[in-house]
C-alpha cells in the first residue's frame, strides 16, 4: 500500500463516515481506480499470500464443498479457493469491484455478487462449508465489528470454518489510521456468538514494512 493510495483511502473513508455513510467510500474508491487498479490500495492482483499460506498448510483440498469470499475486492482470493476445487461465491458492497472481478476472469466459474455485508441474502445462514475474511474488518469502523462479526459467523455451516485474516494490535494500543488494526478482545465475539476457535496466530508477515497480522479459524460446531 503506497503512501499516496492510503491517503486517497483515508480520506474518502473519513469523509463518508462523518456524514453518517461508513460503507459508502468503498464504491467510490473502485469507482476511482477503475481505469487504474494501482489506486486500490490493497489491491495486489495475486491471492493474499497469508490466505495461500495458510491453505498450504492445510493442504485444502475444496472439492465438494462450497465457499463464500467476504469482501472479494478484485477476486483473486475468490479465484484461489475456486481453483482448490471450491464451489465459490463472493460478493462485494461495490458494484464496480463486482464489475472489475467480471472482467478480470471472464471465464471464472465464482459466481461474484454485489451485496451489502449486513443485507445479506437469508438463504446464505448456516450454509457455506467455508467463509473468508481478509482484511475486511480491518476497514470497518470499530462501532460497526461486533455486527459485522455476527452477520461473518452466522454464514458458517454446521461443521464449517470461517478463516480470518486481519491486521492486529495489543490492548491499549493505539488504533491509529484505517486500517485500523483489531484487538484479540474484538476477535473473540466469533466465540461470543457461538463458533469454536480452532487456531489463532499472531505474527509479522513478510511485507516491507512487516505487519503485525492475526489469522485464526472458528467452527461451528
Amino acid at each position: 500500500m503506497t503512501g499516496r493510495n492510503r491517503a486517497t483511502a483515508r480520506e474518502l473513508s473519513q469523509r463518508y463516515i462523518a456524514n453518517g455513510d461508513p460503507m459508502g467510500w468503498f464504491e467510490v474508491l473502485y469507482a476511482t481506480a477503475e481505469s487504474d487498479l494501482s489506486i486500490i490500495p490493497w489491491a495486489d492482483l495475486a491471492p493474499n499470500p497469508n490466505l495461500v499460506s495458510w491453505l498450504e498448510q492445510q493442504d485444502m483440498d475444496g472439492a465438494g464443498h462450497n465457499a463464500l469470499e467476504i469482501g472479494c475486492g478484485l477476486g483473486d482470493d475468490a479465484e484461489e479457493l475456486s481453483r482448490r476445487g471450491f464451489d465459490t461465491t463472493a460478493f462485494d458492497i461495490s458494484p464496480t469491484a463486482i464489475s472489475l472481478c467480471c472482467r478480470r476472469f471472464p471465464k471464472s466459474t465464482v459466481r461474484y455478487i454485489v451485496a451489502d455485508l449486513f443485507k445479506t441474502p437469508g438463504q446464505w445462514v448456516n450454509r457455506f462449508d467455508f467463509v473468508l475474511e481478509s482484511y475486511t474488518l480491518q476497514v470497518l469502523p470499530s462501532n460497526l465489528r461486533k455486527r459485522a462479526i455476527r452477520h461473518m459467523a452466522s454464514f458458517v455451516a454446521p461443521s464449517g470454518i470461517i478463516v480470518v485474516i486481519a491486521r492486529g494490535r495489543e490492548p491499549g494500543e493505539p488504533e491509529g489510521q484505517m486500517p485500523w488494526p483489531i484487538t484479540r478482545q474484538e476477535m473473540a465475539t466469533f466465540k461470543d456468538v457461538g463458533l469454536t476457535e480452532l487456531n489463532f496466530d499472531d505474527y509479522m508477515d513478510n511485507e516491507m514494512p512487516p505487519v503485525y497480522r492475526f489469522r485464526a479459524t472458528y467452527q461451528r460446531k
